[in-house]
């Protein structure tokens, strides 16, 4: 099995995880936050989906067609990209961003609008999978910290992020938890 298989395999299983988390509460416990500049489980959910689908499959679109695309470059990866595949997965740590009306994911407005946006990532996945066996690792997409991905790169990052925030879910369940006894 090649690697992109692998990755949506993985990708394939997290996601349904979070399918079957976001299931396990009522919207009011989903949108329920441990502090004023912390996220909610709903929140983290909107962020994968969004971030998958509005930036990191966008961004394999422009690297499968490079002429067509401004955006698309021929950029290396940075320090912090070239460790980040070295090694497979995010480190294992809180990152943080300020709260920003341009960052902070926005409440789900039900657990359908959350289970629809994981099958919609899962089926995009899916269906872009196979294009990435004859993409060119020439072509890439500049990320913010990690410097040009190609396609097969940003597929990739897709399955760390969601594995990534498997933490932070962990957390809010911990949280959450807490909050309701």
């Amino acid at each position: 099995m090649n690697i992109t298989k692998e990755a949506l395999q993985r990708f394939e299983e997290t996601a349904t995880y979070y399918i079957h988390e976001v299931e396990r509460f009522n919207l009011e416990q989903l949108k329920l936050k441990p502090s004023e500049n912390e996220w909610s489980i709903g929140q983290m959910v909107q962020h994968l989906i969004n971030s998958a689908l509005h930036m990191q499959l966008r961004n394999i679109d422009q690297c499968l067609v490079p002429n067509q695309d401004p955006l698309a470059s021929h950029v290396g990866k940075t320090e912090d990209g070239a460790a980040i595949f070295a090694q497979g997965s995010f480190p294992p740590i809180r990152i943080q961003v300020p709260p920003s009306a341009q960052y902070t994911p926005e409440q789900p407005e039900s657990k359908e609008q959350l289970i629809q946006g994981l099958h919609t990532v899962i089926q995009r996945m899916r269906e872009i999978e196979p294009s990435l066996e004859k993409a060119s690792n020439q072509n890439t997409v500049s990320h913010p910290r990690f410097g040009g991905l190609c396609a097969e790169e940003w597929f990739l990052l897709i399955e760390m992020h969601y594995r990534h925030h498997l933490l932070q879910l962990k957390r809010l369940n911990n949280e959450l938890f807490r909050k309701v006894l």
